[in-house]
C-alpha cells in the first residue's frame, strides 16, 4: 500500500509541475526572439532602387586581375581571418555542448578503502558505480542558454564577415594608394626632366648676362625640391608595398600592379541605393543576434526564479554492505530526485534579471545606431565618389591649360621676355594641379571600396 501511494504522489506532482511548465511557457518563457525594434526611415538620404538578393561580391567592385590576385592571397594567408574562423569554432562548440545539456552525464568513479582497528585484520572494501546526473528541463533555463548560444555563433559568423570585408578593402585600399604613388612618381621624373631643362637655359641666359645668378639659384632650388619629392614617393612605395606584404602575411617583396585607370572600379551602385540593402551589413545582423542573445539571457534569468529539477543515481558493484564487508561484491543501486525551489538568495535572481534586461535595452538602442550609421556610410561613400567624378573633367582641364601655360612662359623666357620667376610659377602650379588630379583619382577609388564596405563587404 506504501509503494502505491508513494506512486501516486509521483503522478500527483509530474502532473502538477507539466502543468506549470505549459502555464510558464504560455507567460513566454519558451517563446522565441522576434524582432520588434523600431528604426529611423530614409537612413540614406538619397535613396536609390537598386537592391539585390544578397550582398555584392567583392569581384564585382575590383576587377583589376593583380588587385584580384592579391586578396586571394590575403584571405587564404591573413592571420586575423584565421583567428575570425577560430572564435566561430570556439562558439560553435559552445553551442554543441549547449545541445548536449539536455541528456543525462556519466561518469565512471571507483572507490577504494582499507580500513583496520587496533591492528585487526584489515578489511578492504571497494565501489565500482557508473554516475548519473540529470538536470530535467522544465522551465526553460537549458532552451534559452542554447538559444542564446545559438545568436553567439551567429554573431562570430558576422564577425568573420566584417573581418573578410576589412581585410578585402584594405588590400584595395592599399593597391589603390600604389597606384597614385605610382601616378605621382611618373609625374615627378617628368618634371625632373623638364625644370632640368628650366635650370639649363638659365645657366646659359645667365652666362651670357641675360639672368642673375639669383634666378639660376631660385630655378635650382625648385629642382632640387622635386628630387627631394621624388626620393619620398619611392620610399612611401616601399612602404605601402611592405603594408600590403604584412597584410598577406609573406616577406616583404615588390608587388606587382597596373597603371591607374586601368581597371575602373565598378560604380553599378553610385547612383543610389534601396535602404534595404542595408539588412546585409554583417554589423547590423550582428547587432540584432545581439538582441537576441540579449534576450535569451533574460529568459534565462527568468527560469532561474523557478524550482529545478534534477535526477541522479548510480548502478555498480560493492562489497560494503554498510555494517560488513563481503566478498564477492554485490549489485548497488541508488536513484535520487531532487527539486529545488529557490526561496531567499539575497536578492542575486533579482539583480540578475534587472541587469539582463538592461543589457537587452542597450543591445537595442545599440541596433538603432548601428542602422543610422550605416546609413551614413553609404551617404558619404556615393557622395564623395559623385564629388571625384564631377572634379575629374575640371582637373583634366585645369591640367591642359597649365601645361599650355608653362610651354608659353617657358618659350618666352627663351626669347627673354618672361623672368623666371613667371616660369617658375608655371611649373609649381603645374606640379601641383596634376598631382591633385591624381589624388582626386585615388580619393574617387576610396569612395567606391568604402562604398564596397558600406554595402555589407560581400563575400
Amino acid at each position: 500500500m506504501e509503494a502505491s501511494s508513494t506512486i501516486e504522489q509521483m503522478k500527483h506532482n509530474i502532473i502538477i509541475m507539466t502543468a506549470a511548465a505549459l502555464m510558464l511557457s504560455s507567460c513566454g518563457i519558451y517563446k522565441k526572439y522576434d524582432q520588434k525594434v523600431e528604426v529611423p526611415a530614409d537612413v540614406i538620404g538619397v535613396p536609390g532602387t537598386f537592391t539585390a538578393e544578397k550582398p555584392l561580391s567583392w569581384r564585382e567592385f575590383f576587377t583589376d586581375p593583380l588587385l584580384t590576385s592579391l586578396i586571394e592571397e590575403a584571405l587564404a594567408n591573413n592571420t586575423d581571418l584565421h583567428s575570425a574562423r577560430t572564435a566561430v569554432e570556439q562558439s560553435e562548440a559552445s553551442l554543441k555542448a549547449a545541445r548536449l545539456a539536455y541528456l543525462p552525464s556519466f561518469a565512471l568513479a571507483p572507490q577504494g578503502s582499507i580500513a583496520s582497528f587496533d591492528y585487526s585484520h584489515a578489511a578492504k572494501a571497494y565501489t565500482l558505480p557508473l554516475q548519473m546526473n540529470w538536470d530535467v528541463e522544465v522551465f526553460g533555463s537549458i532552451t534559452n542558454k542554447k538559444r542564446a548560444a545559438k545568436a553567439v555563433v551567429l554573431q562570430a559568423k558576422c564577425y568573420e564577415e566584417v573581418v573578410h570585408a576589412n581585410l578585402v578593402s584594405a588590400v584595395a585600399q592599399q593597391y589603390s594608394m600604389l597606384q597614385v604613388l605610382d601616378r605621382q612618381l611618373e609625374i615627378l621624373i617628368q618634371t625632373d626632366s623638364l625644370w632640368n631643362a628650366s635650370l639649363k637655359t638659365q645657366k646659359t641666359l645667365w652666362e651670357n648676362g641675360k639672368a642673375y645668378s639669383t634666378a639660376v639659384n631660385q630655378m635650382e632650388s625648385s629642382y632640387l625640391n622635386v628630387k627631394t619629392q621624388i626620393v619620398d614617393t619611392r620610399r612611401n612605395i616601399q612602404r605601402m608595398e611592405n603594408n600590403i606584404c604584412s597584410l598577406l602575411a609573406v616577406s616583404p617583396r615588390h608587388i606587382q600592379r597596373n597603371k591607374m585607370g586601368s581597371y575602373a572600379l565598378s560604380p553599378r551602385l553610385v547612383d543610389g541605393v534601396s535602404a534595404e540593402y542595408l539588412v546585409y551589413r554583417p554589423d547590423i545582423r550582428m547587432a540584432n543576434y545581439a538582441i537576441e542573445e540579449a534576450y535569451y539571457n533574460v529568459q534565462t534569468a527568468r527560469a532561474a526564479f523557478f524550482p529545478t529539477l534534477t535526477l541522479s543515481g548510480l548502478v555498480g558493484w560493492t562489497n560494503n554492505g554498510g555494517g560488513a564487508v563481503i566478498n564477492p561484491g554485490s549489485l548497488l543501486l541508488n536513484a535520487i530526485g531532487q527539486l529545488t525551489q529557490p526561496l531567499f538568495s539575497q536578492g542575486k535572481l533579482k539583480a540578475n534579471l534587472k541587469i539582463n534586461k538592461l543589457e537587452q535595452e542597450e543591445m537595442k538602442h545599440q541596433y538603432v545606431q548601428t542602422v543610422i550609421d550605416a546609413g551614413n556610410e553609404v551617404n558619404e561613400a556615393l557622395a564623395d565618389y559623385q564629388a571625384a567624378a564631377q572634379k575629374q573633367q575640371y582637373y583634366q582641364r585645369q591640367v591642359e591649360v597649365l601645361n599650355e601655360a608653362y610651354n608659353g612662359t617657358h618659350r618666352l623666357m627663351d626669347n627673354g621676355k618672361a623672368s623666371y620667376l613667371e616660369v617658375l610659377t608655371a611649373q609649381e602650379t603645374l606640379l601641383n594641379s596634376q598631382l591633385s588630379q591624381a589624388m582626386n583619382m585615388y580619393s574617387a577609388s576610396e569612395a567606391l571600396i568604402a562604398l564596397y564596405i558600406a554595402l555589407g563587404g560581400g563575400n
